[in-house]
C-alpha cells in the first residue's frame, strides 16, 4: 500500500540518470555490489525520511483545495407545515372554530463572491387554507422569487482579502515542496557521505592489511637472520610487537568498515528492502580526483537563486505581507451594501359571491387556481420590487486597539531580517564550501606526492637493511610513515569528493546535477 502511494506521489522524483539497465544482482550469497547512483536510487525509493516528507506537499495541496471550498455554491432547502385551531369569537369569523392549514417550501442557492459579498437566489412557495368566512381566495398559493446581494465596501472588500486563505495555502504548498527538495538534497548528500566513507574505510582496511603483511615479512626475515646468527634475538621481539600493533589496527579498521556500512544501509533502508541486515555492501565506484573549476561570485549567485531554504524564507515573507495587508483591512469601518430584488406571484381557488359581495356570505361558485400559476407569475416579474440600503458599523476596538496590525508588521519585519540573515549564512556557507573543495584538492595532491616519496624512502631503507647499513627500527618507522601517507592520501581524495558533494548541496543544485526533477 505504501509503495503504491509513493509511486503516485514520489513520482515527482524522476531520477533520469538512475534509469540504468537494472540493479546489480547479488554477486555472491550474502553480498551485493552497488554503485553510488544505485544507492541514491534506493534511498529515493526507500528512505524513511523521504517517505515521511513526501506526504507534506500532498497535505498542503489538500489545504489549498479546502481553502477554495469557500467559493463553492451552497444549496439550502426548507419545508414547514403548520395546522392551527382556535375558538371562533364571532359567527362572522367562522361557525364553530377557526382552522388554518399552512405549509411552505423554499429553495435557495448562495454564492460567496471573490469581492467578499454574498449573492443568493431563492424561490419560496406557500399554501394557506382556512375556514374563515369572507375569503376571496382559498386556498391561496404565494410564490416569491428573490435575488439578494450583501457586499462589503470597506472592511472585507477586495479579491486579495477574500482569497487570503487560498493564497497563503498555495504559498505553504510551495514551502512544502521546497522543504521536500531540501530533504531530497540532504538525503542525497547523506548517501554520498556514507558511500565515500565506506569506500575510505574499505581501502583503509586494505592499507592496514598491507602494513600487517609487511610487518609479518619483516618478522619472518628477522627470524631467519637470528637463526643464521646475523641478527640479535631482540630484533624478533621488536618485529613481533609491530605485528601485534598492526593486528590491532586491523581490528579497528574492520569495525570502521562495519559502522560505515551500517550507516549506508540505514540511509537507503536496505534492511527492509532485502529482508536482512547482514548482507554485505560492496561499493564499486572509486573517488574521482580532478581539479575543480569554481568561480566564487557565480557560485554565490547560483546559491541565492537555487537554495530551498532561501526560497522558503522568501515565500514566508510573502505570507507575512499578505497578513499585514489583511490586518490593515480589518481596521476599516464595516460598510455593507444590501440590495434585493424580488417578484411575487399569487394564485389559488377564487371564491365567487352573490353580487360579487363577500359580505353576503353566499357562495355562488369557484374558479380553481393552481400553485404552478403563482410560480409562473413570479418568474414573469409581473410585480417587480427592489430595495437598496447601506449599513455602517464602526467598532471602537479598531480605533483604540491596533494590536493585530502591529503584530503583523512586526512579523513582517522579522521575516525580512531572517531573509537577510539567511543570505549572509548562505554567503558564508558557499565561501567555506568553495574553499574546502579547493583545499581538499590541493591536500590530495600534496598527500599523493608525500606517499610517492615515502614509498621511495622505504624501498631505499629496505635496500640498506639488506646490505646491513640500516636497522629494523628504521624500516619499521618508514613502514609506519608509508601507512600514514597512504591513509592520508586516501582520506584527502574522499574528502575532496565529499566537499564537491557538499558544494552541490550548498548551491542548491544537487537535484539538477543528478538529473532529478520534481513534477508539479
Amino acid at each position: 500500500m505504501v509503495n503504491k502511494y509513493l509511486i503516485k506521489i514520489l513520482i515527482w522524483v524522476i531520477p533520469v540518470f538512475l534509469l540504468t539497465p537494472g540493479v546489480s544482482a547479488l554477486e555472491e550469497e550474502g553480498s551485493i555490489s552497488l554503485s553510488l547512483e544505485e544507492c541514491i536510487l534506493r534511498a529515493l525509493e526507500h528512505n524513511l525520511n523521504i517517505k515521511i516528507e513526501v506526504l507534506n506537499p500532498e497535505i498542503s495541496a489538500l489545504s489549498v483545495s479546502r481553502a477554495k471550498e469557500k467559493f463553492l455554491p451552497e444549496l439550502s432547502f426548507s419545508f414547514n407545515k403548520r395546522n392551527t385551531n382556535s375558538a371562533s369569537y364571532s359567527f362572522l369569523d367562522a361557525a364553530d372554530q377557526v382552522e388554518t392549514q399552512y405549509q411552505s417550501f423554499s429553495a435557495s442557492v448562495g454564492q460567496f463572491l471573490p469581492t467578499g459579498g454574498n449573492l443568493s437566489f431563492s424561490i419560496e412557495n406557500s399554501e394557506n387554507d382556512t375556514n374563515r368566512n369572507f375569503q376571496t381566495i382559498n386556498p391561496r398559493y404565494d410564490s416569491t422569487l428573490q435575488v439578494t446581494l450583501n457586499q462589503p465596501l470597506l472592511k472585507n472588500f477586495g479579491l486579495s482579502i477574500n482569497r487570503k486563505e487560498i493564497i497563503v495555502a498555495k504559498n505553504n504548498r510551495e514551502i512544502s515542496r521546497s522543504r521536500f527538495k531540501s530533504v531530497l538534497m540532504e538525503t542525497i548528500y547523506s548517501v554520498e557521505e556514507a558511500y565515500w566513507n565506506l569506500v575510505y574505510s574499505i581501502e583503509n582496511l586494505k592499507v592496514q592489511q598491507q602494513a600487517l603483511r609487511l610487518a609479518q615479512e619483516l618478522l619472518a626475515k628477522n627470524k631467519r637472520s637470528v637463526e643464521i646468527g646475523t641478527m640479535a634475538p631482540i630484533e624478533i621481539k621488536s618485529a613481533a610487537a609491530e605485528v601485534a600493533t598492526r593486528e590491532a589496527d586491523i581490528l579497528q579498521a574492520e569495525a570502521l568498515v562495519k559502522n560505515n556500512e551500517d550507516r549506508l544501509r540505514t540511509i537507503i533502508n536496505f534492511n527492509v528492502e532485502m529482508g536482512s541486515q547482514y548482507i554485505k555492501i560492496n561499493p564499486v565506484d572509486e573517488p574521482v580526483f580532478t581539479e575543480p573549476v569554481i568561480e566564487l561570485q557565480q557560485s554565490i549567485e547560483t546559491a541565492i537563486e537555487n537554495r530551498p531554504d532561501l526560497e522558503q524564507t522568501r515565500i514566508d515573507l510573502k505570507n507575512k505581507q499578505i497578513e499585514l495587508r489583511y490586518a490593515r483591512n480589518q481596521l476599516l469601518p464595516d460598510l455593507n451594501l444590501q440590495a434585493s430584488y424580488w417578484s411575487p406571484g399569487l394564485s389559488g381557488t377564487q371564491i365567487l359571491y352573490k353580487d360579487n359581495n363577500p359580505l353576503t356570505g353566499e357562495v355562488v361558485g369557484t374558479v380553481p387556481g393552481l400553485a404552478a400559476d403563482a410560480v409562473k407569475d413570479a418568474f414573469k416579474f409581473l410585480y417587480p420590487n427592489w430595495s437598496v440600503g447601506l449599513n455602517l458599523n464602526i467598532p471602537l476596538s479598531t480605533i483604540f486597539s491596533r494590536s493585530q496590525m502591529v503584530l503583523a508588521r512586526v512579523n513582517l519585519e522579522q521575516s525580512r531580517l531572517k531573509l537577510q540573515n539567511d543570505v549572509q549564512q548562505v554567503l558564508l556557507d558557499i565561501k567555506n564550501a568553495v574553499r574546502n573543495v579547493q583545499t581538499n584538492y590541493k591536500r590530495a595532491q600534496a598527500y599523493k606526492l608525500a606517499r610517492e616519496l615515502t614509498q621511495e624512502k622505504l624501498k631505499a631503507e629496505e635496500e640498506k637493511l639488506r646490505v646491513g647499513k640500516s636497522t629494523n627500527y628504521n624500516v619499521l618507522l618508514f613502514q609506519r610513515d608509508l601507512i600514514s601517507a597512504q591513509s592520508s592520501e586516501l582520506k584527502a581524495i574522499v574528502d575532496a569528493n565529499l566537499s564537491r558533494a557538499y558544494l552541490q548541496k550548498a548551491l542548491g543544485i544537487s537535484l539538477k546535477e543528478k538529473n532529478i526533477t520534481l513534477k508539479r
